[in-house]
């Protein structure tokens, strides 16, 4: 295990955003994870885990201590059980569910990102969300330092969020994912797009479905190319892939709140889903539109992808601040006409 001194930040994110980390290494195992950990308690360093890079707004001062980035590979097949090493890459751990015929996160292809980032934020898209599959998530526990396997329900999901990034954030660190799938399963049709992408195919396979949330994701930006080994992305990527995919999560608040978004909007209906308890989930996009944001809208050097208005992208030199205001700015504008405050999803560093 290499241990180096002031790397920057940037080449690791989606987003090419981010200052020099005072040391970055690289971590193979739970071995060389606590290795790493221990030299970081005898430094007196705080410590960030880095995976994909795929949900981070890095400051542009960095990060002060030590950046460990998980490269723990590996997926072990036990039945329909796959035990999967948190620095695998998550669309390539999808694929080979898809070619081995096992159904659950068919819908979560084309996500950036490695498998030990999707219990954290409980991915999810088109209708799935990767804590109906999880079933046990290994990490170490700062707390107690050891080792501990949790199950689905002492990682107390629920809609992107787990404790991993709220009641016990910072206390563990993910080292392998173990998901529950199903052997020759119902792809899964439940989002309106995709239901509709098929009104001609009633039977669409895992592979016909991965495809075609690849091709919609695609179309609004939402697909960038794959990191290299070391876990570096390109230079010259398209500007609109330049960023953390949604930036802001979908508001859930009062059901009687949407007939007033509705008058403040000059429309008749507002889309909208139930969430139970007497709330309703807000489509994000729609309010931003609403407020009066188009596609394309910039600040300095970050904008609002020109192909989904959910993302903010960086057009090319971009600074954390850039990106930042530009989020303040479009929450406060949609808080301002829908008194509805917008939350963001990706991670901010420090």
């Amino acid at each position: 295990m290499e241990l180096r001194e002031n790397i920057p930040l940037a080449p690791y994110t989606t987003l090419g955003i981010g200052g020099p980390a005072r040391y970055l290494c690289a971590v193979a195992s739970e071995a060389e994870l606590t290795e790493a950990l221990a030299i970081a308690n005898e430094k007196h360093l705080d410590t960030f885990i880095l995976g994909g890079g795929s949900n981070l707004l890095i400051s542009d001062a960095g990060f002060d201590g030590l950046v460990i980035r998980m490269a723990i590979h590996g997926i072990a097949r036990d039945g329909n059980t796959l035990r999967v090493g948190a620095g695998e890459p998550w669309d390539a751990f999808v694929q080979q569910t898809v070619d081995a015929g096992l159904a659950g996160i068919e819908c979560l292809a084309g996500i950036p990102g490695t498998v030990g980032g999707t219990p954290v934020q409980n991915v999810g898209a088109y209708g799935e969300e990767v804590s109906s599959t999880i079933t046990i998530v290994r990490a170490f526990d700062t707390h107690a330092n050891q080792f501990v396997d949790l199950d689905n329900v002492q990682c107390g999901f629920a809609y992107r969020t787990s404790i991993f990034n709220t009641v016990a954030k910072g206390r563990y660190i993910v080292a392998r994912v173990d998901f529950q799938l199903t052997p020759n399963g119902t792809p899964n049709l439940k989002y309106v797009d995709l239901a509709k992408r098929f009104a001609d195919k009633p039977q669409p396979s895992l592979a016909d479905i991965a495809t075609a949330v690849r091709e919609i994701r695609a179309t609004k930006g939402m697909v960038t190319a794959a990191p290299n080994q070391n876990g570096e992305y390109p230079l010259d990527r398209d500007p609109d892939t330049c960023s953390a995919g949604s930036f802001f999560r979908n508001p859930i608040v009062p059901a009687g709140a949407v007939a007033h978004i509705a008058q403040e909007a000059g429309v008749a209906e507002v889309p909208h889903w139930p969430a139970g308890d007497g709330m309703t989930k807000l489509p994000a996009a729609w309010l931003i539109e609403r407020a009066g944001f188009s596609k394309g809208f910039a600040m300095g050097h970050a904008a609002i992808s020109s192909r989904h208005t959910l993302a903010l992208t960086n057009k090319g030199g971009a600074k954390a601040a850039e990106i930042a205001a530009l989020r303040d700015h479009v929450a406060k504008i949609v808080r301002e006409r829908f008194h509805v405050q917008l939350e963001q999803e990706p991670v901010s560093v420090p």
